[in-house]
């Protein structure tokens, strides 16, 4: 059966590929959920093998980048947004977000799972990895809110270790604790992974250890390696976790993580925060064994958390993804602030205005979030035969005056510039996801079933 073809015309397409490639009047050619071919505007309007009912997008003045990739993000809490202020982390789990996580009843979860892919394909998410899922947001919730909306997800299943001893957190969700288990994670695996028309993979997911067994997390590990799942876990996020692992495990947090397997050569691997690291131990380890860090700079600030050490790790090599964690930590999904926070934070507190650049932000949001997740031979750049995610970008706001496409070779302003330090989710024109418009004109696409 022959697929109806779409060309995306007149744009500055920024491919985020190997050689940082960037077309100038530019034109990406979309047959099916794939990516066909890449050029001038003029030259594939021309091209022989165009369809006679070829659907033209005129992106004229516009600027194409690939989808961005969330690697840490919470489905359930965009209905918690503004319910836990100006408190850090542990006073916000114990007394507010656990709490009200553990009381959701019936549909909450879905429509809260709704919400947050709205939010997050709105401003140019095409791909998230669910961090935590916990079991009264109810695994099939998300699964049915990511089929009806059309988003690349990764849902991780929380597989949760009751805590107990000196350290341990006062947790309303271990009521729950017997439906989130090893056995309960590799059913769901089972059941929906590779669904969706594969847009859809399942996780593990896990918890800080707190001074629990260290048999109990490395149980978890075991069951990735065994079954060949990828596992996504909070790690370091706080100033007391240090102390905890050193206390408790007589270890670094990297140092925990490898010796329970939860991180491993060649493993699927996505630690969340770490903020509070060894860095003279941890990140040699992090970078021989591959394993990817998610960075929430929003999150990480706002819960005074601290600020991760982002350019020693790329120095070694390691790969850092981006992440815009939940409602109530950050207040929104959006990663193109998150990509601004992301370079602001490093650049201040060092006080060091060549901390990182744009180029590398994009990167984090784009193709490193695609690594982190095992999907960058689909996703994360656009390049011929890679499938169709990208996101349109509307620069023509007063906040991005007086970026030009037309002068950017006059020594005009870059691109990459632009959409990192001066515009937001609300300048998003259009998404695509797996070859399908899902947002047209910053609005949600109207054939899918938005209504509650």
């Amino acid at each position: 059966m022959t697929t109806q073809q779409k060309l995306f015309t007149n744009a500055t397409v920024v491919t985020v590929d190997s050689e940082q490639t960037i077309w100038l009047d530019g034109a990406i050619l979309v047959d099916g959920n794939r990516i066909t071919t890449i050029g001038k505007t003029a030259s594939l309007l021309k091209d022989s093998l165009l369809q006679p009912d070829l659907e033209v997008v005129n992106c004229q003045g516009k600027i194409i980048i690939p989808g961005l990739v969330n690697t840490h993000a919470h489905l359930g809490q965009s209905i918690l947004r503004g319910l836990a202020e100006d408190v850090p982390l542990h006073t916000w789990l114990c007394d507010s977000i656990w709490p009200l996580e553990a009381s959701y009843q019936g549909t909450d979860g879905y429509v809260a799972s709704r919400v947050t892919i709205a939010e997050m394909l709105k401003s140019g998410t095409t791909c998230f990895l669910e961090a935590l899922l916990t079991h009264q947001s109810g695994f099939e919730n998300a699964v049915r809110a990511v089929d009806e909306m059309g988003i690349r997800a990764v849902l991780g299943k929380l597989v949760k270790v009751e805590e107990t001893g000196t350290f341990s957190l006062a947790d309303a969700r271990d009521r729950d604790v017997s439906s989130m288990s090893i056995d309960a994670a590799l059913a769901a695996h089972d059941q929906y992974d590779g669904s969706c028309g594969g847009r859809l993979h399942v996780w593990m997911a896990a918890g800080t250890p707190r001074g629990t067994a260290e048999s109990a997390h490395k149980a978890i590990g075991d069951a990735c390696a065994e079954h060949n799942i990828g596992l996504t876990m909070h790690c370091a996020e706080a100033p007391k976790d240090l102390v905890i692992y050193r206390e408790c495990y007589d270890c670094s947090p990297v140092e925990f993580c490898q010796r329970t397997n939860l991180i491993s050569k060649g493993r699927k691997t996505v630690l969340a925060h770490m903020v509070n690291l060894d860095l003279n131990k941890d990140l040699p380890i992090l970078g021989e064994l591959g394993a990817s860090v998610a960075h929430n700079p929003s999150s990480n600030c706002k819960l005074g958390s601290g600020i991760a050490a982002v350019p020693e790790m790329l120095a070694q090599k390691i790969n850092v993804s981006l992440g815009t964690d939940g409602a109530p930590c950050a207040n929104t999904y959006d990663m193109i602030q998150e990509m601004r926070m992301a370079a602001l934070v490093q650049k201040g507190s060092r006080q060091d205005a060549s901390a990182i650049t744009a180029e590398w932000v994009l990167k984090m949001a784009t193709i490193n979030g695609a690594k982190a997740l095992g999907l960058e031979n689909e996703i994360g750049s656009l390049e011929k035969g890679k499938k169709a995610d990208f996101v349109v970008i509307d620069p023509s706001s007063l906040h991005c005056v007086p970026f030009d496409p037309a002068q950017i070779l006059e020594g005009g302003i870059d691109p990459v510039t632009v959409i990192v330090f001066s515009c937001s989710g609300s300048d998003v024109d259009k998404v695509v996801v797996d070859g399908q418009i899902l947002v047209d004109s910053r609005q949600l696409d109207k054939k899918a079933k938005w209504d509650l």
